[in-house]
C-alpha cells in the first residue's frame, strides 16, 4: 500500500486518481487541517476522514456519492409526515451546536474529533463551512453542515434527534441552494439512508469535472447569509 505523505511544508496533494482501491479512495496521510489545506483538499475532491489516535487521513472515493438538484426523493409517507409536522429550518445560526451535535450522533466512533471541530469552526468563520439547522418548538432537532465550493456543496455530516429531521434539513437546504443556482451537492459515500433520498453514485472521474466546471461560480449573492429558511415544496 502507497500512500502519499504530506510535507509540512507544502499545501499540494497529488492527484486522486492515484487514491487505493481498497480502502476504496485512501489517497494520502499526514498534514494539517489548516484552512488553507481543506480548501485546497476540498477543491480537488479530497476530504479529511479519520479515526480518534490515527493520523489525518484524506480521501477521494471512486464511485462518488452525489445528489443532483432534481433527484431528491420523498416518500408518500415522509411528504404526509412534513404536512402535519411542524419543523422550522434555519441557515448558519448555530454552526457550532450543529457540528457538535453530529459528533455525538456518532459517539460509538466518530470521525468528528475535537480537532475536526476546531478546523471546521474555523472555516466556517472563512466563509466555507456552512450549517442548515432544524428546529421545533425553539429546540435544535436536527441539522447537517458541509463546505461550500461555488456551486457545489460538500456535505460532511447530519443529525436527528427527532423523526426525520435530518431529512427536513437535507430538503429544505437543496431547494434554498437550487434557488441560488446550486448544482451539486457531494455526499461523498453512500449509504441507505442517503440513497433512500435519491443520492446515487457517479464515477470520480465525472464528479471532479463537475467540480472543476463549478467550484469557481458562487452561488447567488445571499446564499450563505444568516436566515431562516421557508418551509419546502412538497
Amino acid at each position: 500500500m502507497n500512500l502519499y505523505q504530506l510535507s509540512s511544508q507544502s499545501l499540494q496533494f497529488p492527484d486522486p486518481s492515484l487514491a487505493l482501491d481498497e480502502p476504496n479512495g485512501l489517497l494520502a496521510i499526514g498534514g494539517d487541517l489548516a484552512v488553507d489545506r481543506l480548501n485546497i483538499a476540498y477543491r480537488q475532491g479530497i476530504f479529511p476522514w479519520f479515526s480518534p489516535g490515527e493520523p489525518i487521513l484524506w480521501w477521494s472515493p471512486n464511485p462518488r456519492a452525489v445528489l443532483f438538484p432534481d433527484a431528491l426523493h420523498l416518500s408518500r409517507s415522509m411528504k404526509k409526515f412534513l404536512k402535519r409536522h411542524p419543523f422550522q429550518a434555519t441557515l448558519n445560526q448555530v454552526f457550532d451546536d450543529v457540528i457538535h451535535a453530529c459528533a455525538h450522533e456518532h459517539h460509538d466512533g466518530t470521525w468528528i474529533t475535537a480537532d475536526i471541530i476546531s478546523a471546521y469552526r474555523q472555516l466556517h468563520r472563512a466563509g466555507k463551512a456552512h450549517s442548515v439547522e432544524v428546529w421545533q418548538d425553539g429546540t435544535l432537532v436536527g441539522g447537517l453542515y458541509g463546505v461550500e465550493q461555488g456551486s457545489i456543496f460538500c456535505g460532511e455530516s447530519m443529525f436527528s434527534r427527532a423523526d426525520n429531521a435530518s431529512k427536513y434539513a437535507l430538503l429544505v437546504f437543496q431547494q434554498h441552494f437550487t434557488r441560488h443556482g446550486g448544482k451539486l451537492i457531494d455526499c461523498q459515500v453512500i449509504n441507505a439512508h442517503t440513497a433512500s433520498l435519491g443520492v446515487c453514485e457517479i464515477p470520480r472521474e465525472h464528479f471532479l469535472q463537475q467540480l472543476a466546471q463549478y467550484r469557481d461560480i458562487p452561488a447567488a449573492e445571499g446564499c450563505w447569509l444568516p436566515q431562516p429558511l421557508p418551509a419546502p415544496t412538497l
